[in-house]
């Protein structure tokens, strides 16, 4: 016996439809990308980007960075190790010599990149290698020099970043001086924090190591972050480039103790994270909780050596228009 029974089937002819004139749309003709005309600068080519997306975001990060700064507010950076040794030194230097970065914060590991390439005018070892047969973060100089700096810093009363600064300017021979963001900061008087994880970085590893030392001056970088971090009120910017844990983590902290201190302030402030992988702590801890009283957070996936000279070329351009 045939069972006739079929499942039903909605008749189209009953469907509304409606003009596309009258239809919201996300896209618009205007803008969309120009090809290269005879104008080859790079105005031009920012120009020529698509307002669409992360090209128009990276477009409203440097327009805020700029606006930041001539007004008065807080540009604080925020570095991960990787970024310092891709080379993006220089573009950092050049920001600070501009004014326009007023605090540079940088996890252990990136303020070690800059100690050995403004010491030895090269960095980054094969960690594989190495640690087959235990001299993976072994170098003797990098260790001594940098916790015997830290040591001098507790009895001066001075932070791990300016330490290592005053360490490294006190050498008598410097391969690369002017590659060095940490000695760029003293020289120009931008504070610049170290923020360390004890046990995380290859100078604990070393026989100068000093514990007290290393926690003494950190946290003091830890207080001058959060003193900074005040002035982000009403239109200030945090930019987070390749870390995804360390900073993340202190600035949530540091902005806490802002909040506290100040009855709710800073508020209204621009976040971005630029970084080659999404993460949970950089987009709950820069980008979204910290702008629910006020402002905005963006997230820009990217190679830092691509996203970062991008970014710092289109500040600068923006300033000099």
């Amino acid at each position: 016996m045939t069972d006739d029974r079929r499942p039903a089937e909605t008749d189209l002819s009953r469907v509304r439809t409606v003009p596309v004139a009258a239809r919201p749309n996300k896209v618009r003709a205007e803008e969309f990308a120009t090809p290269p005309g005879d104008d080859r600068s790079f105005a031009a080519f920012v120009r020529s980007l698509p307002a669409i997306l992360k090209a128009d975001e990276l477009r409203r990060i440097a327009a805020a960075t700029v606006a930041a700064h001539r007004a008065g507010r807080a540009v604080i950076v925020m570095l991960g190790g990787h970024v310092v040794k891709t080379g993006i030194g220089p573009l950092l230097v050049r920001l600070m010599e501009r004014r326009v970065i007023t605090h540079l914060a940088m996890n252990g590991s990136a303020a070690i990149h800059d100690y050995e390439m403004a010491r030895f005018g090269a960095t980054s070892e094969d960690v594989a290698a190495g640690l087959r047969d235990g001299t993976f973060g072994m170098a003797e100089e990098t260790g001594r020099g940098m916790n015997e700096a830290f040591v001098l810093g507790m009895q001066q009363g001075w932070g791990m970043g300016e330490s290592v600064a005053r360490a490294l300017g006190a050498l008598p021979a410097l391969a690369q001086p002017e590659l060095s963001i940490l000695l760029a900061a003293q020289r120009l008087g931008v504070p610049v924090t170290v923020h360390a994880a004890l046990g995380a970085e290859i100078i604990h590893q070393h026989p100068a190591t000093n514990g007290a030392a290393i926690g003494d001056t950190s946290h003091r970088d830890f207080r001058r972050l959060a003193a900074s971090i005040e002035q982000l009120d009403q239109g200030g910017v945090a930019l987070n480039l390749g870390s995804a844990v360390i900073m993340p983590e202190v600035f949530l902290k540091a902005l806490t103790i802002a909040r506290n201190v100040t009855q709710g302030k800073p508020t209204n402030f621009i976040t971005a994270d630029l970084d080659m992988q999404r993460h949970y702590r950089p987009r709950m801890n820069v980008v979204q909780r910290p702008t629910l009283e006020g402002g905005t957070g963006y997230e820009i996936t990217g190679h830092h050596e691509l996203l970062v000279p991008l970014l710092s070329w289109m500040i600068l351009e923006a300033l000099d228009a």
